[in-house]
C-alpha cells in the first residue's frame, strides 16, 4: 500500500487481533490502537460475565473506533476490532471511508486452543460460539484481505503486509 490507510485488524476473539495489530504497525509505520481499550466499563463487565454483547452494546465502541480511525485519515493507523458483522463495518466506514480491513481467519479449534491458554483477557472462551455465529466475512464489495493465522505471529504479519500490497495494484 503506499498512501497511508488506516487498517481494521478484524475477526471472532482469539484471532491474534493483538498480536498482530502492533507487528502489523510497526511494520507500516503508523500507530496501533487496541480495540478493547474503546470498550464501556459495561461492555466489558458484560463479556467478563459470559453475556455476548447486544448491537446496541457496540454502538457506542464502533462509533469510538470510528471516530479514531476518521481522526487518522490521510496519516494511516492499524486498530483492532472484530467488526465481525457487515454493519458494523459499514459503520466504521461511515466515520473513516477509506478503511481497509485484514480479516484474521483460522480453524475453530485451532482458536479455541489459544484462547484457552491466554491469561489475563476478559473474553471466556465459552463465548466462542457466538463469535463464530455473528461472523459475516467480508464481501467482495469491501476493501480488505482474509489472512490465516496458522503459524507465528512474524509469518501472519508477513502474509498481512504482502496482502495489502496486493490490494494497491
Amino acid at each position: 500500500m503506499t498512501t497511508p490507510h488506516v487498517v481494521v485488524v478484524m475477526g471472532v476473539a482469539g484471532t491474534g487481533k493483538t498480536t498482530i495489530g502492533p507487528l502489523l504497525a510497526d511494520r507500516l509505520g503508523v500507530p496501533y490502537a487496541e480495540a478493547d481499550d474503546f470498550h464501556p466499563e459495561a461492555n466489558i463487565a458484560k463479556m467478563s460475565a459470559g453475556t455476548p454483547l447486544t448491537d446496541e452494546d457496540r454502538r457506542p465502541w464502533l462509533d469510538a473506533i470510528g471516530a479514531w480511525a476518521h481522526g487518522r485519515a490521510g496519516l494511516g493507523g492499524v486498530v483492532s476490532c472484530s467488526a465481525l458483522k457487515r454493519a458494523y463495518r459499514d459503520r466504521l466506514r461511515a466515520a473513516a471511508p477509506d478503511v481497509v480491513f485484514v480479516h484474521l481467519t483460522g480453524d475453530r479449534k485451532l482458536i479455541e486452543d489459544r484462547m484457552a491458554h491466554r491469561q489475563g483477557h476478559f473474553m471466556p472462551t465459552a463465548l466462542l460460539d457466538s463469535q463464530f455465529a455473528t461472523l459475516q466475512p467480508l464481501q467482495a464489495d469491501e476493501t480488505g484481505v482474509a489472512v490465516d493465522v496458522v503459524g507465528t505471529p512474524e509469518e501472519i504479519t508477513e502474509r498481512a503486509v504482502t496482502a495489502l500490497d496486493g490490494l494497491a495494484r
